[in-house]
């Protein structure tokens, strides 16, 4: 079996998708927004200034890539790409994470996963008292849609002094619950998400999320690499159980094994950032010579999309191409590498939630030729592209692109 890679920039949208606005995203622009706020001068900070710095990521074929979806130039270097390059529209209902990948393995999801309402105390009341009940804990804080890091610095010292776990949401179909690691307790976190998944599967909520965190109010709350993703899995097969099935491997870098519930991953290994999980990346490819190392690069999407940080995001771009260069000469003859997204998180958005956009579509490697694979119906596409490289089993969704 050949081996491929696919590395997730989390969030990195390529312009506002055809239906965007449904989701009142029409005009957003991960992508294209960072590479116009850099040119300007509006993404400097003391990590980085002046014009987005990616000439790796565009040598791939990513700024043509961009160009092509939101169908207007951008301030960037126009080079000949490398690669193979176009960029994909999503048929899943929402925009979340789960469906996003699913649908890149061949597996799109048609209906909509439940949310909860953005109200004051947006979970039912029966829930919080089952949670209570099952739970063994004595009340919850928060209640509410928020952004992660905020709702923390706003109940962390009440969490700390009432030891009640800091439960919100967003517009994905999530619940997410934040505790201290040491006052709260790690597993006991863990055990608590355990029953509240449990408790929202009738909701049909796909994910429940652990968020512990550290600190105190004088030095600040910092979240940990402990966090952890239980989510409903797969309702059919997808790329993973075909590579599986074929006797292959698939290696899990990062939250990719929580993503499928575990469903054909062979074994996942993480990191506490991005550079961390492209270190790991490295350290696979020499050990791994067949099948799938999937990467998800998470620090895009947590740490600067939903925190609507231009400069960070464009510094955490900027520092991943740096690494393009070690991952290239990690490659084999017949690799086949593919940098794609499962949502968009315009950090220039209005709000702090993901953003129905158009997801890059970029493949790479010693074989592969320059050609504008331009828009792709379907996330599966990608999938059905790594099935065919991999001669295993074709996927149920999705057409192949042509790389030759």
């Amino acid at each position: 079996m050949n081996r491929a890679i696919i590395l997730v920039l989390d969030s990195l949208g390529l312009g506002s998708s055809d239906d965007a606005h449904l989701y009142g995203d029409e005009g957003s622009d991960t992508l294209g927004h960072i590479i116009e706020e850099c040119a300007s001068g509006n993404a400097n900070s003391d990590k980085r200034t002046g014009p987005l710095v990616i000439p790796n990521l565009i040598r791939w074929g990513l700024g043509e890539a961009a160009i092509a979806s939101r169908k207007a130039t951008l301030p960037i270097d126009r080079v000949t790409p490398e690669g193979s390059f176009g960029y994909a529209k999503e048929v899943s209902a929402g925009k979340d994470t789960p469906s996003g990948h699913w649908e890149i393995c061949g597996l799109p999801v048609p209906f909509e996963w439940g949310v909860f309402p953005k109200t004051k105390n947006c979970f039912p009341e029966t829930l919080i008292n089952e949670l209570m009940k099952e739970g063994d804990i004595l009340g919850t804080l928060a209640n509410k849609h928020a952004s992660g890091t905020k709702v923390i610095e706003e109940f962390g010292e009440e969490h700390i002094r009432s030891g009640l776990p800091i439960c919100y949401t967003s517009a994905d179909s999530v619940f997410q619950i934040a505790a201290h690691e040491e006052h709260f307790g790690l597993e006991r976190l863990y055990k608590l998400c355990e029953v509240a998944k449990r408790l929202v599967d009738p909701l049909n909520i796909t994910r429940v999320i652990a968020r512990p965190f550290i600190g105190n109010s004088k030095d600040g709350f910092k979240r940990t690499s402990n966090r952890r993703d239980i989510t409903t899995p797969p309702n059919d097969l997808t790329l993973l159980d075909n590579i599986i099935e074929a006797k292959g491997q698939v290696v899990s870098v990062g939250k990719i094994g929580d993503i499928f519930s575990n469903q054909g991953v062979s074994y996942t290994v993480k990191a506490p950032n991005n550079m961390g999980l492209v270190d790991q990346l490295l350290s696979e490819m020499k050990k791994v010579n067949e099948g799938l190392i999937f990467v998800n690069l998470v620090d895009f999407d947590t740490n600067f999309g939903h925190r609507r940080d231009l400069s960070g995001y464009a510094s955490a771009l900027e520092e991943f191409d740096n690494r393009i260069p070690e991952i290239e000469s990690n490659l084999q003859k017949n690799d086949l590498v593919l940098i794609t997204a499962d949502h968009g998180c315009d950090p220039s958005w209005p709000g702090s939630d993901h953003t129905r956009e158009h997801v890059p579509v970029v493949f790479y490697g010693k074989t592969i030729k320059n050609n504008n694979l331009g828009k792709r119906d379907t996330f599966a596409d990608m999938g059905q592209t790594i099935a065919h490289h991999l001669q295993i089993k074709s996927l149920k969704n999705g057409t192949a692109c042509n790389l030759q």
